[in-house]
């Protein structure tokens, strides 16, 4: 072991993250396909089903920061160790769960481990690659995807020839391979900073005001937002209390001179943007999908050539933007992806797909790898590297806020436009097997409705990286520094 290089190790950390983390992403989605099989074997109902993907999302989006902190303060290749071991005990959990109750809380625990797994694989890449990191953060990027994209399709072969427990068991040996690299990559990496003590209170507020935010989202936008109305002022009071408690504590969670940082400030305001116009795009894209009569394993394998353009581009494109700086890169991957959104309106019958659709999709898929790996980098690099799992968590945490805020307004978009078009009370939007050709022309219009908002939304993260990243800031031939174009630092 002692014979392994040093880029042999850095290869090996880089293969310890994208397994550990593509558990976390693959297990954010792959149960969905297995719900209606965990119902009739459990008796869950349709709340029962609900909390079981829930508790998993809101575990992950609430404990980000929380997992950023630990990893900077106790060591981040220990916490991505510690993140994958208990990733894979709460999974045996879920897989031998005889009730609800117990596969509720597995989840929750899956969840916990989930954002400890993947605040850390980014912080721990940084530390081994250090200024070369774009190319690492872009095959990490590529093949997460890939796993990401593939988990539906494959977890639908294991609920229907296995069973759903399977879905669950089946990452066990994944996570023992990425404890085990993890350990045999050890490698000199840049070290973090041990702070003072944790932050439990800013880590308390941070979780609760997240949570709240999460869960008012999701569940306003299946249940009705005046019934969950208390959410919000709720995730309010906690995000104000943690913004309170981080100013006046000696080593707060999170640093608000972070903000001050353009290409920071700049990088998360672009990724919430573009990740709220990505998943708004990729959520529905893929029910239009069904709507027009394709499968749904067809809609899982029309989904693969997304991951090819990522896996044959994204490292490159992460490359040229350590090389010539980020900002090109960040302005024309999301204006590409506005575009291809916006092509992919004029599908409106299953044969659309194979012109208008396939254009569509090439674009969006080239904008997207042009974009991800860049983007991702210039939020981390922007930080200083004491704070690279902090860095972490808040990219991470804005990512998935502008996911969950998307699919909620863009869902709430499609639903008026189409009970606009049609007088059917009980009629569903963008349904399966819909051929009342007023119902199917007011899912078009709703769809398209959404993904207007969608690509605006991707435009406006073009704007932005356009107008706020600093190259040179980037490259690291000036200081990060608050700009007059830069903007306000958070908190101010």
């Amino acid at each position: 072991m002692d014979t392994l290089g040093l880029e042999t190790r850095r290869r090996l950390t880089l293969a310890a993250t994208i397994l550990g983390s593509s558990l976390a992403f693959v297990d954010a989605t792959v149960v969905i396909v297995a719900l209606p099989t965990i119902e009739e074997d459990l008796g869950l109902g349709l709340t029962g089903q609900q909390w079981i993907f829930l508790s998993y999302s809101l575990a992950l989006a609430a404990l980000y920061l929380v997992g950023g902190a630990i990893g900077d303060r106790y060591g981040r290749r220990n916490t991505f160790i510690a993140g994958a071991t208990g990733f894979a005990l709460a999974s045996l959990l879920a897989g031998a769960a005889p009730n609800e109750a117990v596969l509720i809380v597995a989840r929750t625990l899956q969840g916990v481990a989930g954002a400890f797994l993947t605040t850390n694989s980014l912080a721990l890449l940084r530390g081994v690659y250090g200024a070369e990191s774009g190319r690492a953060i872009g095959l990490w990027t590529s093949f997460t995807s890939v796993a990401t994209i593939a988990g539906p399709p494959a977890g639908g072969a294991l609920v229907e020839w296995v069973s759903w427990r399977w879905i669950f068991l089946v990452n066990l040996p994944f996570a023992a391979a990425a404890v085990g690299l993890a350990i045999v990559g050890r490698c000199r990496e840049i070290p973090p900073e041990r702070l003072g003590r944790l932050d439990v209170p800013g880590a308390a507020l941070a979780a609760a005001g997240f949570g709240l935010l999460t869960y008012g989202l999701v569940e306003g936008a299946e249940r009705g937002f005046g019934e969950l109305w208390w959410a919000f002022p709720g995730a309010a009071a906690a995000l104000a209390a943690f913004a309170v408690v981080e100013r006046r504590v000696k080593q707060p969670m999170l640093p608000f001179e972070l903000f001050r940082r353009r290409n920071f400030a700049v990088a998360n305001a672009q990724t919430f943007l573009v990740y709220a116009a990505l998943y708004g795009f990729f959520v529905f894209f893929t029910i239009y999908l069904q709507f027009l009569g394709f499968t749904p394993f067809e809609a899982g394998l029309l989904n693969i050539p997304s991951s090819l353009v990522m896996i044959a581009l994204a490292a490159r494109f992460g490359t040229l933007a350590d090389r010539h700086g980020p900002r090109l890169y960040l302005t024309a991957g999301p204006a590409l992806i506005g575009l291809g959104t916006l092509v992919f309106m004029l599908v409106d019958e299953k044969s659309d797909f194979w012109t208008a659709g396939i254009a569509g999709l090439l674009l969006f898929s080239l904008g997207l790898a042009m974009m991800v790996a860049p983007i991702t980098a210039t939020a981390l690099k922007s930080a200083p590297e004491r704070y690279a799992g902090i860095a972490s968590g808040v990219n991470s945490t804005v990512s998935r806020l502008g996911s969950l805020i998307a699919v909620a307004v863009i869902g709430l978009v499609i639903s008026l436009v189409f009970e606009a078009r049609t007088d059917a009370p009980d009629a569903v939007p963008i349904a399966r097997n819909q051929t009342a050709p007023e119902l199917r022309d007011a899912s078009v219009d709703g769809f398209r409705a959404g993904m207007i908002l969608a690509a605006a939304l991707a435009f406006a993260g073009a704007a932005v990286g356009g107008a706020g990243i600093s190259n040179r800031e980037a490259r690291g031939e000036i200081e990060p520094a608050v700009s007059e174009q830069a903007p306000a630092p958070a908190g101010s």
